[in-house]
Parts: C-alpha cells; structure tokens; sequence
C-alpha cells in the first residue's frame, strides 16, 4: 500500500483558534443518533475544584465513547495530528481521551459538541459501511484520509452543514487539546514562565520587530 498522505501538522495552527468556541454545527431537529448522546451524567467540578489533586479521565463525571468509539477517535487523532520528525501523535498524548472528557462533561457549553461528535461517529462507520467494511476502523488508511479529505472540503463550503461541520468542529478540538499540552507547547516554541537569574528587558529582535530602542 502507498503511503497514505498525512494533514500537514502546520494547517492545525489556523484550527486551534477556534477549539475553545461552542458554535452550532448542524441545523434545528438534527440530533445524535448514537444511544450515547443522551444527557451526560455527573454534576461537574463545582465551584472550588481541589487543585492539588491529579484528575484523571472520568473522575469527575462518566466518559461516553464506547471502546468502538474510542478505537475510532484514536484513528482520527493520529489522521489529524500525525507524529512527524519532531512531535508525537495526538493520540499518544491522549487528545482523545480529553475529546470524550469534554463531550462527556454536564454543561450546556458540551451539549452542541456532544451531539456533533457522536453523530459523526455514527456517520464514519455508516460511510464505511457504503465503502463494504463494518466500520470507519476497519478501513485501510488511505480510504480513511480520503474520507477525511472530504470531510474537510465539505467544511470549507459551507461551515454548518453535516458532516462537515462535524469534522471541523472536529479538528478545532484536536487542535486545541494537543496544543494545551506541554509537548504541544514545545511543538509551538511556547516557553510559558521561565524564571531567570537576571531581567535585562526585552530580547532585541522583539524590540526591533516593534521598531522600539532598548532603553539605557
């Protein structure tokens, strides 16, 4: 098999703008097929979270994907944000598990991305099954890029409507979630609070970008 094209690591940049916002994807009375697209369970973190303590996927309220639906956002993690020369997989990260956490979570922000995500879930294993496998895993992976291709094509023309819409609002959460972890942030160049011995002011390239002398 050849191999199989890969999203350029780069384009997620232009997506991760937009990972935070909550934006209908898809029109009035379109709503999850998936069993699992009921209302979440859980009552969330509350109003004072103990910050010293580690979370971990589920300790806050119940996941939602089904291992079928796990397997399923592990391939579209690594379709997405493949590991390259210098960075690891969303997956090996574990974006998808940050993916179920947020559609998984009990506020109403969720709720649009919750049923999204799972209807499209729902539509992969269904586009397979016009394609002769039982499910969207089941495809070898250049028929899995196409799809996504697709996909992404779609989206472009026009943002609201299904499925495209699904998988933007799709990339926007990969995008955001790999980039909000400390391997993304290097893949950035992002060096967050550093401390330092000494404070000589602002590095002379900044300070020429902005066309500003550096004061005596």
């Amino acid at each position: 098999m050849s191999e199989m094209k890969r999203i350029d690591r780069r384009v997620a940049l232009k997506w991760i703008s937009s990972a935070a916002a909550s934006m209908p994807l898809i029109g009035s009375g379109q709503d999850a097929s998936s069993d699992s697209a009921k209302a979440p369970g859980g009552k969330g973190y509350g109003p004072d979270p103990d910050l010293q303590r580690v979370y971990q996927p589920g300790d806050l309220w119940p996941l939602t994907f089904s291992d079928a639906q796990r397997a399923t956002m592990i391939v579209l993690c690594d379709l997405i944000m493949p590991t390259d020369d210098t960075s690891p997989s969303a997956s090996s990260l574990g974006v998808h598990d940050f993916v179920d956490e947020w559609i998984s979570s009990p506020y109403p922000g969720q709720k649009t991305d919750r049923n999204a995500i799972l209807k499209g879930l729902d539509w992969l294993d269904e586009e397979a099954g016009r394609q002769g496998e039982k499910d969207f895993v089941s495809l070898d992976g250049n028929a899995q890029f196409a799809i996504c291709r697709d996909l992404s094509i779609l989206a472009k023309k026009d943002r609201k409507a299904f499925p495209g819409s699904f998988f933007r609002r799709l990339r926007d959460l990969i995008a955001g979630g790999y980039y909000t972890t400390p391997e993304g942030m290097k893949d950035l160049g992002y060096r967050g609070n550093v401390a330092v011995a000494e404070w000589t002011g602002p590095p002379p390239e900044v300070l020429a970008k902005l066309g500003l002398e550096p004061q005596a």
